[in-house]
Order: structure tokens, then C-alpha cells, then sequence
């Protein structure tokens, strides 16, 4: 794939974190882009809000639910290029309601899967997610290290893997997956730790309430994110292929809390509230990419340091004081 011009492209999720950033890139590149989200009576754009007007109005919307099989069908009828990022992605909430994650994340993508077969779409990008690794059993984490669900969320997530990469190899369906680690930035709810340490800073609290501070994460910005998505569409090498997107760096949730303090200028305590801790075979202790697959195929490497990813995430913040209401905690 040479160009995006005029190529019909739709994006599950696209009213999301990173879908409202994978969206815009699209549109600027000159694709004709459609986003299935869920539908809701309030007719919720979500992230697609702060999208400058020009690009919210060249958007299609098309509001539907993954498990309904009809209404994906339809969606993807007429597309060429599919990126696949609808989900439920909470982990507190798949402790909740894991039938219903597991309905939506694994059966929602199987029909994705078999709308992509029957309208013979040239190229689906499937997002994973690095929570199927579980915690590091060696560092870095590579594309061959065993997938570990440690919670319903991450086994949704695996089922869902495993269905793509099924579609590649007995039906031939045009499949990759991007398995970025944990995106941040500009958008990202609440309910991620780092917009809940940016929300807990900006409002005045006095200390910083988290989960547990001592597991490790790699941190990608979501502009780093967006760009190794594009790449793992527009090349024929990652056909059947899972390919990690990440930073080879490391930090434990209380060192990017204090990052953040720094950033917005504050002293306060930072400091665990149960509430907020996993169950403990749950919690994956430590996440850290290797992204050597990513550069060997596509040439792609991050960009964006963590010192300036968070400080341009605390700038939008900023400039969008309503957006963490409260800074609490939402499962």
C-alpha cells in the first residue's frame, strides 16, 4: 500500500483513545474513513469531540455492538483497509462482568473476522494488547514469549488473537496484529493509571491514591502508537504476523507518578489505596517491549521520550480542564 488517498477505511473504536488518533492520521493522509462505535441514546461521539470540525465532518459515524453479526457485516460491506479496536478494555471491569467482555472482545472480533472473509477486505489490522503476555517470564518481552492471561480482559484478548491468526491461516483473510504496549496521551480516559495521576494533580488533592506502585509498564506514546499501526497496514511482511509496539523501556507506576508531579509542578504524597489494588495472581508485575520485530519489518521505532509524551499529555489536559471531571477512580 502506497497511499491512503481515497481508500475507504473503517476503524472499530474509532470513537475511542486511540481510535480518535489513528482517525485523524487516516483523514489527514486522504483516506475516506468510517467509525463503528457503540451505540448509545445520547449519541456519544466520544474522543471524536475534540477532533478539529473539518475532520469530525468528514467522518462517517455508524453506531452498532460488536456481538451483533448483521450490523458489523454491514459496516465492513464496501471497505478496503479495517483497523480493528473495538473493546472492552477496562481490566477492573472484566472482574465485574466477564461474560460480557469476553462476549464483546473475542465473539465481537470473530465477527469481524468473518465480515472481513465474505467481503474479502484487503488488509484487517486486529489490536491486541500486551496484558496477554501476563508478566515478563524474560525481559525484554518479544512476539515469542507465552501468552499468560491474568485476568477475563487479557483471556479475551487471547481468544481474540487466536481467531484472527486462525482466519490467516485457514481461510487466507489478510490479518495482522498490533500488539502495542500501554499507549498514553492526549484523549486517554480515566479509568487508565496515568490521566488518574494527571487528574488527581490538576484538581488539588492532596496525595496521589493508586493502585500497587511497584509494577514496571512500558509506556508508548499514542502518536508513537498511531504511526506503527500505519506501517503494520501498509506492508505485505506482517501478514499473519503479531508485531509488538513499544518503548524497550521500563518504569514503575510510582516513578511515572512522580514524573508526572514534576511535570505539573506539585509535592504531594503519593501512596496505595486498596481499593484500587488487583487481586494479587492478577496484577502483571512486569511489562517491558521488545520492539526489534517492528524495526526489522517496518522500520519503525518510538519517537516520543516519556518526560515529553507526559508533558504534552498534562498540556492537553490543561487546555481541556472538563475532560478528568474528577480524577477519581472508574472501573
Amino acid at each position: 500500500m502506497t497511499s491512503w488517498t481515497g481508500r475507504k477505511v473503517l476503524v472499530t473504536g474509532g470513537a475511542g483513545f486511540i481510535g480518535s488518533h489513528l482517525c485523524e492520521a487516516l483523514l489527514a493522509r486522504g483516506a475516506e474513513v468510517t467509525v463503528f462505535t457503540r451505540y448509545s441514546s445520547r449519541g456519544v461521539a466520544g474522543a471524536i469531540d475534540d477532533l478539529p470540525k473539518a475532520a469530525r465532518d468528514s467522518l462517517r459515524m455508524v453506531m452498532g455492538d460488536l456481538k451483533d453479526p448483521s450490523g458489523v457485516d454491514a459496516a465492513i460491506a464496501g471497505q478496503e483497509v479495517v483497523f480493528h479496536l473495538a473493546a472492552h478494555i477496562g481490566i477492573p471491569y472484566s472482574y465485574v462482568h466477564p461474560l460480557d467482555v469476553m462476549q464483546t472482545n473475542a465473539t465481537g472480533t470473530a465477527h469481524v473476522l468473518e465480515a472481513c472473509r465474505r467481503h474479502a477486505v484487503g488488509k484487517l489490522v486486529a489490536f491486541s494488547t500486551s496484558e496477554v503476555y501476563g508478566s515478563a517470564l524474560y525481559a525484554p518481552i518479544d512476539e515469542a514469549h507465552p501468552l499468560q492471561a491474568q485476568s477475563p480482559y487479557a483471556a479475551s484478548k487471547v481468544a481474540a488473537d487466536a481467531l484472527a491468526l486462525s482466519y490467516w491461516r485457514s481461510f487466507g483473510t489478510p490479518v495482522a496484529l498490533c500488539r502495542p504496549f500501554n499507549t498514553f496521551g492526549p484523549r486517554q480516559p480515566a479509568r487508565a493509571v496515568l490521566p488518574t495521576i494527571i487528574g488527581q494533580a490538576l484538581r488539588g488533592a492532596d496525595r496521589i491514591r493508586l493502585g500497587a506502585l511497584t509494577p514496571t509498564r512500558d509506556f508508548l506514546f499514542v502518536e508513537d502508537t498511531v504511526a506503527g499501526t500505519l506501517r503494520v497496514a501498509e506492508s505485505e511482511t506482517t501478514l499473519g504476523e503479531v508485531v509488538n509496539l513499544g518503548t524497550g523501556t521500563e518504569i514503575t507506576i510510582g516513578d511515572a507518578a512522580a514524573v508526572i508531579l514534576r511535570a505539573v509542578g506539585r509535592d504531594i504524597p503519593i501512596e496505595e489505596d486498596p481499593a484500587r489494588i488487583r487481586p494479587q495472581k492478577s496484577e502483571v508485575v512486569r511489562l517491558i517491549a521488545d520492539y526489534a520485530k517492528a524495526e526489522r519489518l517496518l522500520g519503525w521505532r518510538p519517537a516520543t521520550s516519556f518526560e515529553d509524551g507526559i508533558a504534552r499529555t498534562v498540556e492537553w489536559v490543561r487546555r481541556h480542564p472538563g475532560f478528568l471531571v474528577d480524577g477519581g477512580y472508574h472501573v
